[in-house]
């Protein structure tokens, strides 16, 4: 029998649900801890960056308007199909990150418990950050969370899995819609997790995976008058304080880079509460049929 010829895979965008090419055909090369080359990633342009902030504000009403129990199935659904590919993704990881496989497969187990974590707290979040508020006076005063909008999201440049859905789950758990930079030296993981959202329940254009220059992709989305907020996690201090700069134009929400040692040590709630909004509702109380007011 010949020996046959690998199939090499051709790494693409994920927007809106689809997997285009750049439009402006640019790609480049993906290697190894080692140097070794791996793949041809698509090398975004800002045209990318604005289709996929489009995408993600016309998916972002009918997620946000979906129930927390609704969205909290869809993202567990994510995990099993990422425990069905889990040899896929520890190949990439160990490739990305010069790990032994024994090592990735730990990283791929805990991003997959960390996809579970958020999954849970879809539908628990709004009872720690909401509430009833006392109040002089005949009224009850009711506090509850609302998604921000499209968040661009510039994942962690040396964690190429685990950082990336640390950053990722929570902005689509709490009803926002992403525009995700995966990591510029190692953004095969994350493009892969797009092929993995596209096979699942989740709504085309909730999650939009662009690869490429941090550099280049990031100021067009923090300049964006719609993204409404951005988390900068995988940006550097230079970079970080330019789209700090741009991201004030529109008062956008900021989450500012944050040192993590190890991506594996328990997220807490602080990226989900980040990226969410309070709505106060007041309603005369013994008055059945008044209607109340919010602001």
């Amino acid at each position: 029998m010949s020996d046959r010829l690998s199939v090499f895979k051709t790494y693409k965008l994920y927007v809106g649900g689809k997997f285009p090419r750049s439009e402006s055909g640019r790609v480049y090369e993906v290697t190894d801890a080692k140097g070794k080359w791996l793949a041809n990633a698509p090398q975004s342009s800002r045209k990318d960056a604005r289709d996929a902030v489009v995408a993600a504000r016309k998916a972002f009403g009918g997620w946000a308007g979906a129930t927390a129990y609704n969205r909290g199935q869809i993202l567990y659904r994510v995990a099993e199909m990422l425990e069905g590919r889990k040899a896929q993704f520890v190949r990439e990881v160990a490739e990305a990150e010069g790990l032994s496989k024994s090592r990735a497969a730990e990283q791929v187990d805990a991003t997959i418990d960390r996809w579970v974590w958020y999954a849970g707290w879809t539908d628990k979040i709004a009872q720690v950050v909401g509430g009833g508020n006392p109040v002089a006076g005949p009224f009850f005063n009711l506090s509850s969370p609302e998604p921000t909008g499209v968040v661009a999201v510039l994942a962690p440049q040396e964690s190429s899995f685990l950082g990336l859905v640390s950053v990722v789950a929570p902005v689509i758990a709490t009803g926002n819609t992403a525009v995700v930079v995966a990591s510029e030296r190692s953004p095969l993981p994350a493009l892969s997790l797009g092929e993995v959202l596209a096979t699942s329940d989740v709504p085309g254009g909730v999650v939009n995976v662009l690869s490429g220059r941090t550099a280049e992709i990031a100021p067009p989305l923090a300049a964006h008058q719609d993204v409404n907020a951005i988390d900068l996690a995988g940006a550097d201090d230079v970079l970080a304080k330019e789209l700090e700069i741009a991201a004030a134009d529109n008062l956008k929400r900021v989450l500012r880079p944050q040192p993590v040692d190890n991506w594996s040590q328990a997220p807490g709630t602080d990226r989900m509460t980040a990226f969410l909004e309070t709505k106060t509702v007041w309603h005369p109380t013994g008055s059945l049929g008044a209607s109340g007011s919010s602001y």
